[in-house]
Order: C-alpha cells, then structure tokens, then sequence
C-alpha cells in the first residue's frame, strides 16, 4: 500500500480542467491530461524547477530496466482451480485461532496485517508490476525515449498478453479466509492498482514497441475484467459494499469501462458513485463505516483517494465530480475541507488509530490535489512541512503536480 501511495504522489496531476475531447489522443484517465501536455511543454522548454524532478524519475526508470517481469506463474502455492494463470491472496487481517489446534478457521484481528499474506506473492508481484510500468511509462512520456516503452510494454504483455504466463481475468481467490473460503469479493480492492495499469498503456500507446495487437489484447482482457466485476458472485458481493470497498470497486469500473469504449456502464458507474455519498457519508462530510476502523484516519484519507480519482476520470466525461453536491449537500469537497486539518497535522486525529499514520505516504497526495481542485493555498505549505525541505525540492512531485 506505501508503494502505491509513493506512485500516487508522483502521478498527481490536477491543475486544470479538462473540457471532454482534449487531448483525446492521450488516453489516461485518472491522471489529467492537460496537467501531463504542460508539464510535458515546461520540460522541452528548460524549466529549471522542473529538471530535479525528471532527472528522478528518469533514475527510478534506468533501475528498471534490467529486471526481469514478474507473473502470476511465480507462486509456489496452486489456486484451487488447479490453474496457476488464477490470481490468488490471502485475507490481510485474519490471523490462526489460538484456541484450535491446527489454527482453523482464521479470526479477524481489524488493522492487524498477518505476515503469513507475504508468502502469497501474486499480490505484491501485481503491486510491482503496476508500479513499474506507471514509473517507465511516465519516464518515456516526459523523456520520448523509446527504451522505456520498451520495457513497460515487455511487462506488460508478460503479465497480461503472453499465454505462457498471463493473469486470467478474475479475482476468484483473492482474499481467502483460511478455513471459510477460498476468496472473496472484498479481494478486488485488490486489483485497484491496475487503474494505474490502463493509465500507462495510454502513456506508451504511441511508441514503436506497443503494436496494434497489443493494445487490443489489454482492451479484451480489461473488457473481460469489467465484465468478471458485474457478473460474477465476488463482483456483485463487492458492489453492494457500504464502505470504502464500494467505492474502490466502482472506482475500478469507471476507469476499466472508459478504457474499453463501454461508455453507458461509465456514465451509470457514475450515478452510483453519487448515490455512495448519499448512503455513506454523514452531513458532516464523515464517512462513519471508516470511522469505525481501528485506523480511521487511514480509512478516511482511504476513501477520499478513490474519489478523487473518480473525480478526475468524471472530467474526461465532461461532468465535474470535484464540485458536485447531492441533494442534502454531501460531497467530496465537504469532506476534504472537514479533514484537511488533520491530513495537515493542524489538528489531532480524535479517532482510532491503532498504527502510525503515514503522512507522507497518504496525506500528501490528498493535500496536493486539494491545493489545485479546491484553491487550498495552505495545503502547499503543509506538503513542504509533511515532505521536509531538504526532500521537497528532488521529489518527483515537482514534475507533476505543476507547484511551479
């Protein structure tokens, strides 16, 4: 989860609003377009502020390139299917019972991570995976240098397109509760991260190394996913999630359904994205379901993710999600400004929070966006305070928030 917060920070890119069929040809979608056309500019044209931070990301490509692309065929343990292209995981917050001889079935302990889920590498090889085509994809946009398209592409078809080691499209047997199933629909939170996934291939699409045949491939495999998502019995048990989890799920669709073209499932993703703030949040822009959690400040900077992803993939539909207020006045906006002060370190968190937060890791994303979607001017002076002067001025966040 750090590593894709770490990845997050870099790719926040929400200076303008982008009015649909803007740069069209660069399909991304959680990330904004227009902010990666001119930052793009500001580079070729020698902007000073902005050098430290490609000459970053640029660093973290180069270490990228000789490593070798992770699969799902990596596992040592088989799916219960007998099939290895099958993704599987284990439960994060279920431990052995203590009281049973052979541990059976396992017991929630709530913000408690068992170190048993490492052993199951399909989760973080796919953390990985989507982390180093996000980092090479990025390097090539900004730098026009094919070697890094190269490389995103070869992972990207090891993990999805060749048949000697693709995913199959479905999370079957993610999340599995030792001694009560053999996975769950709250595994698909999970897959998450492969938002950023669809995002890269729109950031190489036009290179020499991503081919016709390529792009096709992930479309079928994503259009194969969103269908996975809306008709099987996982993906109909986390749809009708009334926590984070809906929200990350239809997050997940939204960005898988701009991605295949299937236009009338993003638009009505949308209206249930709107119906989750009426159902979820309190009037006071809380979501009570995460204040619940033993670690509510993670919870609440959690949900305010996703939608603002969300918030961002709306504006490529020309609907503007940022601004939206439902009938009774809930909103996201509401719900930054009541937890700004917080993610600010202006106030103390008065909730549970069993583990440390990480502000940097989780806060400084939500701040950074804050700063441009909602004119939050202290919410930069906070980042400069979170990241600490001696880090602020070489981070990549430089390159792609437009701070200068």
């Amino acid at each position: 989860m750090i590593l894709r917060k770490l990845i997050l920070l870099q790719i926040i890119l929400c200076c303008i609003t982008v009015s649909f069929g803007q740069n069209k040809d660069l399909k991304v979608f959680v990330k904004d377009r227009n902010a990666l056309v001119i930052n793009k500019a500001k580079l070729k044209s020698g902007n000073q502020n902005l050098i430290p931070a490609f000459n970053k990301l640029v660093k973290d490509a180069d270490a990228l390139l000789s490593k070798v692309p992770t699969s799902v065929m990596e596992k040592k343990q088989t799916p219960p299917s007998g099939d290895m292209h099958d993704y599987m995981s284990l439960a994060i917050y279920f431990w052995p019972d203590p009281s049973k001889s052979d541990g059976l079935p396992y017991i929630r302990k709530d913000g408690q991570i068992n170190p048993e889920v490492d052993d199951y590498k399909d989760k973080s090889n796919m953390i990985w995976m989507s982390r180093d085509v996000e980092v090479l994809a990025l390097a090539y946009y900004f730098s026009d240098d094919n070697k890094y398209a190269e490389k995103a592409a070869q992972i990207l078809q090891t993990w999805f397109l060749n048949p000697d080691t693709k995913m199959n499209p479905h999370l079957n047997f993610a999340q599995a509760v030792k001694g009560k199933n053999d996975g769950r629909g709250i595994g698909i939170i999970e897959s998450r991260i492969l938002t950023s996934v669809v995002d890269a291939v729109g950031l190489i699409a036009d290179s020499k190394s991503w081919h016709a045949k390529d792009q096709k491939g992930m479309e079928k495999w994503f259009n194969d996913f969103l269908q996975w998502l809306m008709t099987s019995k996982n993906g109909i048990e986390e749809f009708k999630a009334k926590n984070n989890h809906g929200v990350w799920y239809d997050e997940q669709k939204l960005s898988f359904a701009l991605f295949t073209d299937n236009n009338e499932i993003a638009l009505n993703t949308l209206s249930s994205l709107k119906s989750r703030l009426e159902l979820q949040m309190d009037t006071t822009g809380f979501f009570p379901a995460e204040m619940e959690r033993t670690i509510s400040l993670h919870y609440m900077a959690f949900m305010l993710e996703p939608l603002f992803n969300v918030a961002n993939m709306a504006t490529v539909m020309n609907q503007d999600f940022w601004n939206y207020t439902s009938a009774s006045g809930r909103s996201i906006k509401k719900t930054f400004e009541v937890m700004k002060p917080y993610l600010a370190k202006e106030k103390e968190w008065f909730g549970q929070q069993i583990k440390p937060f990480e502000f940097e890791d989780n806060a400084t994303p939500l701040l950074a966006q804050g700063f441009y979607k909602y004119n939050c001017k202290d919410c930069n002076v906070a980042i400069k305070s979170i990241l600490g002067e001696k880090k602020s001025p070489t981070t990549i966040y430089h390159l792609t928030t437009l701070i200068d």
